[in-house]
């Protein structure tokens, strides 16, 4: 996945993406121990489940999201901006 794919970044989160044959984009959720404690990576996981939801890719891709340990404290707002931008930044990517 991560040699295949391309990789964006923000200061919330590392985003791997690599188009897959299923028709669907999927998800992928790679929160380590240097986030935190348990309930600090399952908030962060909540998190990124929740703007996976509200911004599903259009095209059939595989997404890996690694967050980082500011994500879980940041307000929501901040945390979508940012997704929302790395899938923008992707997209004028893949026209170019």
């Amino acid at each position: 996945m991560y040699e295949h794919g391309s990789r964006l970044s923000g200061s919330l989160m590392t985003v791997f993406f690599r188009p897959n044959t299923l028709g669907r984009a999927r998800l992928g959720i790679a929160a380590t121990r240097k986030i935190g404690s348990a309930v600090v990576r399952n908030r962060a996981k909540r998190r990124v489940r929740d703007l996976f939801r509200r911004h599903r890719p259009a095209e059939p891709v595989d997404v890996v999201v690694i967050p980082r340990r500011e994500l879980a404290e940041a307000p929501f707002e901040r945390v979508e901006h940012e997704f929302c931008g790395i899938l923008k930044r992707r997209q004028r990517g893949n026209r170019g």
